[in-house]
């Protein structure tokens, strides 16, 4: 195949993800707007049956009404399964597209030359990293709100991000590339699902625990907040090694200084002091519940703003590049 063929390919499969990410958010709608009905159709089937005692409509009611809550559960857990079928489906396209762009360089290359790969790749790493973590954390409950944040950002990265495939930059075709950006999308991923976490966490703090409805399929507060601080904690060092190891040595290779206090370089590190604070504040002060996740979200807006962001509030980055031109050197967390 020719480099445009692949290029072509790729666009394609971006677009064809996003069909298939929206169809799984349907999906996964669907079986939410279905659980609204499962506890309370039981329940008064039961109440019913229970008030017309054992003749007449009360049996009627006590027959028919489980039988009609079983089919709801079923109609539950299959458009959850069809939902995961369609997330996965949708990542493993995801990956044509981000394997198609690389191959359409020439020379090939990995696929994060610039803004718009940028944003197609963390896109992938949050998917990917919900089906791996989703049945050993339970976060089955989370695939409507992945699904949501992954599609948007793949809208956005294709209408206002979309840039042509170049070659890299001298200063960008370094291994330095790989190893820095591996780790800093591996954290961002898990930054952005700790944040959903953080954030389900205050709805059902202020909503109270429910008993039906989609919310009840909300893990507890306290199973919330636990899986939140692992996935914290997880990510952390990973963002630790991309922006205090990696990035000042490939700084030093590109600019010939380990720190050149560019907005990137800045945010990236006030990205790091707020999750150090998050992961201290646990384990020092005893912080739980509803202000460590509050801090957490806090964490995750600067992480997408310095992601994001900076490239179109900064004038000084020296990380900058434009929606159709060749990226710039990008050493220091994205």
């Amino acid at each position: 195949m020719t480099n445009s063929a692949w290029e072509t390919l790729s666009d394609q499969a971006v677009a064809v993800a996003g069909v298939v990410y929206f169809l799984a958010l349907l999906a996964h709608l669907v079986e939410w707007a279905s659980l609204r009905e499962v506890a309370p159709a039981t329940a008064g089937a039961g109440a019913a049956g229970a008030a017309d005692g054992e003749g007449g409509t009360g049996s009627v009611a006590v027959d028919t009404g489980p039988d009609r809550g079983a089919e709801r559960e079923r109609r539950v857990a299959l458009f959850g399964r069809l939902g995961l079928l369609l997330t996965g489906l949708a990542c493993a396209v995801h990956l044509v597209a981000l394997v198609g762009r690389g191959l359409a360089a020439d020379p090939n290359r990995v696929p994060w030359g610039n803004m718009y790969e940028f944003t197609v790749s963390g896109t992938f790493v949050v998917t990917l990293m919900y089906l791996v973590l989703h049945r050993r954390f339970s976060l089955a409950w989370m695939a409507p709100f992945v699904t949501a944040f992954v599609l948007s950002t793949l809208m956005i990265a294709v209408i206002w991000l979309h840039s042509e495939v170049t070659p890299l930059t001298e200063a960008l075709n370094s291994y330095w590339l790989v190893i820095h950006v591996v780790s800093a999308v591996i954290a961002t991923g898990a930054f952005t699902l700790g944040g959903i976490l953080s954030a389900a966490y205050l709805v059902k703090d202020r909503r109270g625990e429910a008993t039906t409805g989609p919310l009840a399929r909300v893990p507890s507060l306290a199973t919330l907040d636990r899986v939140s601080y692992r996935i914290h904690a997880f990510a952390f060092p990973v963002w630790t090694f991309a922006v205090l190891i990696t990035g000042p040595i490939w700084a030093h290779e590109a600019w010939s200084s380990y720190w050149n206090w560019d907005p990137k370089e800045v945010w990236a590190f006030i990205t790091w002091v707020v999750y150090a604070a998050y992961l201290h504040a646990r384990s020092t002060a005893g912080w739980k519940g509803r202000n460590a996740a509050i801090l957490a979200l806090v964490g995750v807006a600067t992480l997408w703003f310095n992601f994001i962001g900076i490239n179109f509030f900064s004038t000084t980055t020296q990380h900058g590049y434009a929606e159709s031109a060749p990226a710039f050197v990008e050493p220091v967390g994205r």
